[in-house]
């Protein structure tokens, strides 16, 4: 957005105040989001009432984090539009906090509780140099156990004993899957280390943890049928730039088996349209992979890009339908998506995230014909367990294996 384009109000009074800089990064920044004029024109009008009611209340930029914004919400801002609150604040105390002039998100952490689990936020990404996901899981996990020992109150870690570490896990185990147990286990055991190792308790309690039982090879993998599959695919209504969107990612899980996560990392470059090849950038598995790109899948990124895709500047291939336009962040927008998309097909399934699609394709190529070795090289396994389970549902294979029943029965 070029500066005669933005000569608002906004510029004149904010021209002299410690605002003033940013009004045109600003305004760009929402232009690039995708932003209509009369939309950006409201959120400048907003940093114009935000620098008064800083200048009135005597504070400066150094002052302004989520709570004194949150404050300003209730008190100073006009009602006219306070709808805007939201992406207006948060945008605008991002590009501040990116620029330096504004604390970081410490200030996001209100109660003693949520600065611990802060402080482990960033152990984990400066000493662990773990990835963001991780970071995020732990952290939603650990935040979880803070909330249940401290509430709202200080958190006196050198207070925690082993019996209320063992009876937190007990009682989140009865009530969630050995799956996501085992991850709370993992990020709790993790937390508490962090906690030994910066002296905030004298014992190591991770050890006090026991190990969640989880027997390998033991369910089936989830998937669906190769009609019910067509069917969700038949049913994304691909008139519309959102139905062309979820028409697009469907096919990458549906054909190539993608991870949720992979098809949120998916950025523009990573398509070779010359080749017709596609670079998966994978964090599991055997990592980065360059994968052919099928012609129906091709055609449906294809459309989206061309027609349903909103001009914005994030290279990441799907973005938000509605501005900001920008990329999904969590990999659990992919699997909503899909829960969206089963239950307008009339599909039943008893699991309806992103990954039965992948335990579609597999089974598929196994009713096909396809070797364990051939499914493993096409979901990118690293070892030969990863694919081992979709032997359990070659039901032909199987009955081939079996041994007549003592006693001769028919």
């Amino acid at each position: 957005m070029t500066t005669p384009s933005i000569r608002f109000r906004a510029i004149r009074h904010l021209a002299s105040s410690p605002l003033g800089p940013f009004v045109v990064p600003y305004a760009t920044k929402l232009q690039e989001q995708g932003y209509c004029l009369e939309t950006i024109r409201d959120h400048l009008e907003h940093m114009v009432n935000l620098n008064r009611w800083l200048m009135r209340t005597g504070r400066g930029l150094r002052d302004l984090n989520q709570t004194v914004l949150d404050r300003f919400w209730r008190h100073g801002a006009r009602p006219r539009r306070k709808v805007l609150k939201a992406p207006a604040g948060h945008g605008l105390l991002t590009l501040l906090r990116n620029a330096g002039v504004t604390p970081l998100c410490e200030d996001l952490a209100r109660t003693p509780a949520q600065r611990l689990v802060l402080r482990y936020r960033r152990y984990l990404a400066d000493e662990r140099g773990l990835s963001d996901w991780t970071i995020d899981a732990y952290g939603r996990h650990v935040r979880r156990f803070v909330a249940h020992q401290f509430g709202a109150g200080t958190a006196s870690v050198s207070q925690i004993r082993a019996r209320a570490v063992l009876d937190y896990v007990q009682a989140y185990a009865r009530s969630h899957a050995p799956q996501d147990t085992g991850n709370g286990v993992s990020a709790l055991r993790s937390f508490l280390r962090f906690l030994h190792y910066q002296g905030l308790i004298r014992a190591d309690l991770a050890s006090v943890i026991p190990a969640v039982a989880r027997w390998q090879m033991a369910g089936l993998p989830k998937h669906l049928s190769a009609e019910a599959v067509r069917q969700v695919l038949d049913r994304c209504d691909q008139t519309t730039p959102l139905g062309q969107r979820d028409y697009a990612i469907l096919l990458l899980l549906a054909r190539l088996g993608l991870r949720a996560g992979e098809v949120v990392a998916l950025q523009l470059e990573d398509i070779d349209w010359e080749r017709s090849e596609i670079t998966v950038r994978s964090k599991k598995g055997r990592g980065w992979a360059r994968l052919p790109l099928p012609t129906d899948v091709g055609k449906a990124l294809a459309r989206y890009l061309r027609h349903g895709r909103p001009s914005c500047a994030c290279r990441q291939v799907f973005v938000r339908s509605l501005a900001p336009h920008v990329g999904f962040t969590p990999s659990g927008a992919i699997s909503h998506l899909t829960r969206q998309a089963l239950q307008k097909a009339g599909v039943q399934s008893a699991r309806t995230g992103a990954h039965v699609f992948r335990h579609s394709l597999a089974t598929a190529m196994l009713h096909q014909g396809a070797s364990l070795d051939e499914i493993g090289q096409v979901l990118r396994h690293q070892t030969p367990n990863s694919t081992a389970i979709y032997a359990k549902v070659d039901l032909d294979a199987l009955r081939r294996l079996a041994v007549p029943w003592p006693g001769g029965g028919r």
